[in-house]
């Protein structure tokens, strides 16, 4: 029906709607809500607090949890909100409510802006919304109707009698004649059937692959779902409710994904899913058996079967089904082209087995790789993506490593295909190259804008973050991965949004927002331990660790990094340990821990001279000279300095600044001591990273130098984080601190403390000085 939440299909095929308590038994408790399930609630009520209020009231623990997606129809989500609006649309004339049904199927959830032709062809009395408007329900608009609010809108379609509904939709499917209107008139011609057809379900099925095709998942989705209502054959059916499953999650609509997959056979479907939104081993297991079918592979004896026991089991989909869902997600021909022996029988496998390594590599149990190729072996296909490369780097193979790695970096081409650009900017960053790694992402983002494909922006997001964050860009990481974070929670990938959390925890780390920078990592690693994501987790304690690094505890610092190299896959992670053992080294060296050090230097420095990377053999001759007594560290320290130059992580230059400022002071050679100390304080305050900047100074006061003094500003707003501002922003808006909080999924507490923040470093007392001096900052 076109303007429910969802087209009628579901009507009888949805979950009920949780009992309400009986008699006597006084209120039912309010669920305690997740994060994300709090975001994507209010998008579900179309931001109305009263529904959001009422739904959820009506939300089982689960489905408050995050586990079940949440409620579809618009009389589970609201009802009394809904019977309200139902009855004052009921209270108007006849023919106004004829009027308002027409429009109502003209705008959702297909605009087809057929209304006014529609209203030419049938002669109808315009003239009748003065009614309407006068009761503040709608309004006439220059291309037609505006209606008061969403709710509205709804109940005026479903006050209409059936029939009426049908007339109201075969009359749009008339006036609609253009070729490009093909697909809206095929969805109104469905929407006005009687019921089954194997003739309107073809057509509509051509219809939903055209807009597939144009890249417009919702509409596509639509048209499958509807197709799926009138369609005869079961098999069929399912195969189109696979097809609108994966438009829903294109579009951004992860819980109706979740609800549509639930109704189909297609395992690897739920494989995929999973791995964005639940355990993230279960998902790894369901895409590899999931391959192996495809692939008619066996597992060759003494190799482990794809899949661990106590997970999921292996799903019975066929190659063709599973064909069929590849191309769902809209991916696998090009990845396939791209990975270049990929014909179209073996396209479906490439795919699978890239979504398996992005789950091997949000696990941490890169061991996993292994096991997928083996898979691509036997399918006769090169391992996609990162797979190969990672599989080559656990069994130490390291030069092998790097040039898998480094063909799949070399693929991110502006117009690529998004999971190929997401894993050249992973195999990027594997390869300490930065500066490329964000141009994939970056890529990776735009490209998945482009075709509609709403829920891969975030996951790109992700990535670019570490690209961002160690080439001297925390600001602007930490800005694009809030946006990332909520744009993660309402298109419910809860996974990706933990990912994000950890990132966050460690800009909060860099800047020395403590509170911030624990809360953000509790919460990370609650999540993480719970759906077996060992990157998050490991990204999480590693900020701990920073934080403990840049505030002078380092045996805090050090045993936190010593827990992490000891965690397991979904705690901890291989790549994550690796990437932080520079600044074990240097907290183990300031801890006379450094037998161990050595050990994690050695295999550091094997992998940096093969990647042959700047950044990386800079942060190795920097540890090297941490583990080098007295005079015979200076050469390694410019050694380093030597190769950041020729790098991109600007922060670690700074910090091998202050260290090798340090050792200078200490060898009594003042005036390069000076000079280095007050180039590593200029950089950490342009990056705003006031816990390093003391210890430069406190450093510089240890010469009897005196601090190079801050630079002036004429903004007062570029003292404060990409989080003050966005916190400060809001609440010069009007907001408190509690919609601040549900907002940006912290706790009012922290929003709190950042308000404190905000007010000490501009030198104000009250929000009153706030709006007046970011209006002033604003005007400049």
């Amino acid at each position: 029906m076109v303007t429910r939440v969802n087209p009628p299909s579901l009507d009888r095929t949805s979950p009920p709607a949780p009992p309400g308590p009986p008699p006597g038994a006084g209120p039912r408790p309010v669920p305690a809500l997740s994060e994300g399930v709090r975001v994507r609630v209010l998008r579900l009520v179309y931001g109305d607090p009263r529904a959001a209020a009422e739904l959820v009231a009506r939300l089982t623990e689960r489905q408050a949890a995050g586990l079940d997606p949440l409620p579809a129809e618009p009389a589970d989500l609201a009802p009394e909100t809904l019977r309200a609006h139902r009855r004052e649309v009921r209270a108007l004339p006849d023919g106004t409510r004829l009027v308002l049904l027409l429009a109502a199927a003209d705008q959702y959830p297909v605009a087809t802006h057929a209304f006014l032709r529609a209203v030419a062809a049938a002669r109808l009395d315009t003239r009748s919304l003065d009614a309407a408007e006068s009761a503040g329900i709608a309004y006439a608009t220059v291309g037609g109707v505006g209606f008061r609010d969403a709710w509205t809108r709804i109940a005026a379609y479903e006050t209409a009698a059936p029939a009426d509904r049908r007339d109201a939709h075969r009359l749009l499917a008339r006036v609609l004649h253009g070729a490009a209107e093909t697909p809206r008139r095929s969805w109104h011609r469905g929407a006005g059937a009687l019921g089954p057809s194997a003739r309107l379900a073809a057509e509509l099925t051509a219809a939903a692959d055209r807009a597939r095709a144009a890249g417009d998942p919702a509409l596509s989705g639509a048209l499958a779902e509807r197709a799926a209502e009138l369609c005869t054959d079961p098999g069929e059916r399912s195969r189109l409710l696979a097809h609108a499953a994966a438009d829903a999650w294109h579009r951004g609509d992860g819980d109706r994904s979740r609800a549509l997959a639930a109704r189909t056979d297609a395992d690897a479907l739920t494989g995929i899913l999973a791995l964005r939104t639940g355990h993230a081993g279960e998902a790894f297991d369901a895409l590899l058996a999931g391959a192996a079918r495809a692939a008619g592979a066996r597992p060759a004896p003494g190799n482990p079967p794809p899949g661990r026991s106590g997970t999921t089991t292996a799903p019975s989909v066929t190659p063709s089904a599973l064909s069929r869902e590849s191309r769902e997600f809209g991916e696998s021909r090009e990845s396939g082209e791209a990975a270049g022996s990929a014909s179209s029988s073996t396209a479906p496998v490439t795919h699978l087995l890239a979504r398996a390594a992005e789950a091997a590599v949000y696990t941490g149990d890169l061991r996993r790789c292994r096991e997928a190729t083996l898979v691509a072996a036997q399918a006769g296909v090169d391992p996609p993506g990162v797979l190969g490369g990672i599989a080559a780097a656990v069994d130490g193979r390291y030069e092998d490593a790097r040039d898998l790695l480094e063909a799949t970096a070399g693929r991110c081409g502006p117009g690529g295909d998004p999971t190929l650009l997401l894993h050249a900017g992973i195999a990027a960053l594997m390869l300490g190259d930065h500066t490329r790694a964000a141009t994939a992402t970056v890529r990776a983002a735009a490209g998945a804008r482009a075709r509609g494909v709403t829920a891969a922006v975030s996951q790109a997001m992700e990535f670019r973050a570490y690209a961002d964050f160690w080439t001297g860009r925390p600001r602007a990481a930490e800005a694009a991965a809030l946006d990332a974070l909520r744009q993660a929670y309402a298109t419910g990938q809860d996974n990706g949004a933990c990912h994000l959390q950890a990132a966050l925890a460690m800009f909060a780390a860099l800047t020395g927002d403590e509170d911030l920078c624990r809360e953000r990592a509790a919460a990370a690693r609650s999540y993480a331990l719970a759906h077996a994501l060992g990157l998050p987790a490991a990204l999480a304690q590693w900020a701990l660790a920073f934080l403990d690094l840049g505030s002078g505890r380092f045996d805090a610092a050090a045993a936190r990094l010593r827990a992490l190299a000891a965690s397991g896959p979904g705690h901890g992670h291989r790549a994550i340990r690796h990437l932080a053992t520079p600044h074990y080294v240097e907290a183990a060296v300031r801890t006379g821990e450094t037998r161990v050090a050595r050990v994690a230097h050695a295999d550091y420095d094997r992998w940096a001279r093969a990647v042959d990377s700047p950044d990386d053999l800079a942060l190795s001759a920097r540890s090297r000279a941490l583990l080098t007594p007295g005079a015979d560290a200076v050469e390694h320290y410019r050694t380093a300095l030597r190769l950041h130059a020729e790098g991109a992580r600007a922060f670690e230059r700074a910090r091998t600044e202050l260290l090798f400022g340090s050792a200078l002071r200490r060898l009594r050679r003042r005036t390069e001591a000076r000079d280095r100390l007050h180039s590593a304080l200029e950089a950490f305050e342009s990056f705003g990273a006031p816990h390093c900047a003391e210890s430069a100074r406190a450093e510089l006061r240890a010469l009897g130098a005196p601090a190079a003094p801050t630079r002036g500003d004429r903004s007062p707003t570029a003292h404060l984080t990409a989080q003050q501002l966005l916190v400060a922003r809001m609440a010069a808006d009007g907001a408190t601190n509690r919609e601040i909080a549900a907002r940006l999924a912290l706790s009012p507490r922290t929003i709190d403390h950042h308000l404190r923040g905000v007010f000490t470093r501009l030198g104000i007392r009250s929000r009153i000085e706030l709006v007046r001096l970011l209006a002033d900052a604003d005007d400049g």
